[in-house]
C-alpha cells in the first residue's frame, strides 16, 4: 500500500489505547481549558484521524508563515496550508504547559484534546496578510475562507496534541466519517491495491459520476472511495447528511458492487483553490488512495481561482517528490446530446455549447426548489429525488 506522506507508517493523534484515553481524559478535566475556533477543532480531528499525518501538533509562527511562503515548514517538511490553533484571547490559560482544549461544536463543550503549548504568539497585520494572501490568493473579507480565518483571532498556540474524540463527526455520521486509518483497514481488507479518490462537497451529479467512472477504467483501479467533506461549509450549501444520502444512492445504483466506499471525514472547508487541491491530496495519500481527481475549480469559490489553477499548481509549484500520490487531471465533463453520453469537453471535437448539457448551479438549485427535477442527462432521477425533498422542506 502506498506509505503515508512524511513517514512510513500512520502516526495518527488519537489516543488509540482505551485505558490511556481514559486517563488522559481524567488528567484533562483538572486543565486549564479554552474553547478553540470551529476551524482549530477541525485540525485537532485531521490530526487525531491521521490525515494530517506527519504532523505532531498545531504549527508555531515560524513554521505557519514558511508554510504560507513556500509550501514547506521550517525543517523542510512539505505542506500546503499552515495548521493552527487561533485564539482571540489566553485570560483562562496564560502562562500554562499544559492545556485542555475545549470543542465549540458539540454542547456542553467536553475536551476534544490535550496539548503540550511550546509557544504563544500573536500574528501581525502583516502575518495575517501574508497567510491570507498566499494561502487563499485574496484578501477578500468576502472569501469565506478569508473570513472564517480573521474570525478566529490573532494569538497562535503551538505544541503537540493527544485527541480524545472525532467531535460530532462519529456521533452525527456513524456510517460515514472514518479516520484515514480506518480507510486503510477497508481497503487492506478488499484487497485494493490502485485506489481512486474523489473529493466532494456537494451531492454529485451525472457528470461527476461518470467522471469516477472514467477515472476508475482509464487507470485500471481496483475501487474508487468516495470522500465528503462533513464539517462547516459556507451559507447555501448542501447539508452534509443528504449528501451523503444521495451518494450513496447513486452509488448502490450505478457502479458495481464492491467497487465504491463512501467515506467522509470531518475538517471546515477552507475554499482556498490550490493550495486547498494540494492539501486534499496530501491526506487522500495519507488514507491510502494511490490516485486522486482534481477537476474544474476544485476546492473553489466564486471567482477567486482560474478553473484549473489546482491542476496547475502540482506543474509549477509541487516539487516532484513531494508526494507519493498522483493526480488524474479531469476537465470539465457534461452530456454530449451528439454522442449520447457524458465526456470530458476537452477531448470531443465538432462541438460547440449547445451541444452539451450544461445547467448553473444557480438554475439547478431553481429548480430543485420548485420540485422540478434536472434533466436525467445532467442528474440521476433517484439523486433528484432526494434533493427536491430537501428543497421542498427549507
Amino acid at each position: 500500500m502506498i506509505k503515508p506522506h512524511g513517514s512510513d507508517t500512520l502516526n495518527p493523534l488519537f489516543v488509540l489505547d482505551d485505558t490511556a484515553r481514559a486517563e488522559l481524559a481524567e488528567e484533562a478535566q483538572s486543565l486549564p481549558s479554552i474553547i478553540v475556533s470551529s476551524a482549530d477543532a477541525a485540525n485537532a480531528v485531521m490530526m487525531g484521524a491521521g490525515y494530517f499525518n506527519p504532523l505532531t501538533g498545531y504549527m508555531n509562527k515560524a513554521d505557519a508563515l514558511s508554510v504560507a511562503n513556500t509550501m514547506h515548514t521550517t525543517d523542510g517538511l512539505f505542506w500546503p496550508t499552515p495548521v493552527l490553533c487561533l485564539v482571540e484571547n489566553t485570560d483562562g490559560i496564560h502562562g500554562q504547559s499544559r492545556i485542555a482544549l475545549r470543542d465549540p461544536n458539540v454542547d456542553g463543550n467536553p475536551i476534544l484534546a490535550v496539548m503540550d503549548v511550546e509557544a504563544t504568539e500573536t500574528l501581525s497585520d502583516a502575518d495575517m496578510e501574508t497567510i491570507a494572501q498566499k494561502v487563499y490568493g485574496t484578501m477578500d473579507m468576502e472569501h469565506p475562507g478569508v473570513e472564517a480565518f480573521y474570525d478566529q483571532g490573532r494569538t497562535l498556540l503551538s505544541g503537540p496534541i493527544q485527541v480524545l474524540n472525532y467531535s460530532y463527526f462519529e456521533i452525527d455520521f456513524p456510517n460515514t466519517f472514518k479516520t484515514a486509518y480506518q480507510i486503510r483497514e477497508d481497503i487492506a481488507k478488499a484487497g485494493w491495491n490502485k485506489i481512486v479518490a474523489f473529493q466532494t462537497r456537494n451531492p454529485m451529479h451525472r457528470a461527476h459520476e461518470e467522471l469516477c467512472h472514467m477515472a476508475m477504467d482509464r487507470l485500471g483501479a481496483d475501487g474508487l472511495v468516495v470522500h465528503m467533506l462533513l464539517g462547516q461549509l459556507k451559507p447555501g450549501d448542501i447539508p452534509a447528511d443528504v449528501r451523503d444520502n444521495a451518494i450513496r444512492t447513486m452509488a448502490d445504483a450505478y457502479f458495481p458492487p464492491n467497487s465504491v466506499m463512501v467515506t467522509g471525514y470531518g475538517f471546515d472547508m477552507l475554499y482556498a483553490g490550490p493550495r486547498e487541491g494540494v492539501l486534499h491530496a496530501v491526506f487522500r495519500q495519507n488514507m491510502g488512495a494511490t490516485h486522486f481527481i482534481i477537476g474544474r475549480d476544485h476546492a473553489g469559490v466564486g471567482d477567486y481561482y482560474g478553473d484549473f489553477e489546482a491542476q496547475t499548481i502540482f506543474q509549477d509549484e509541487v516539487p516532484d517528490d513531494a508526494l507519493d500520490i498522483e493526480i488524474f487531471e479531469a476537465d470539465h465533463t457534461a452530456y454530449s446530446k451528439k454522442l449520447d453520453e457524458v465526456v470530458m469537453m476537452r477531448e470531443v471535437k465538432d462541438h460547440t455549447r449547445e451541444d452539451f448539457v450544461l445547467l448553473s448551479g444557480t438554475k439547478v438549485r431553481e429548480m430543485l426548489g420548485n420540485g422540478e427535477a434536472p434533466p436525467p442527462e445532467f442528474s440521476r432521477p433517484e439523486v433528484a429525488k432526494i434533493l427536491i425533498d430537501y428543497y421542498s422542506n427549507l
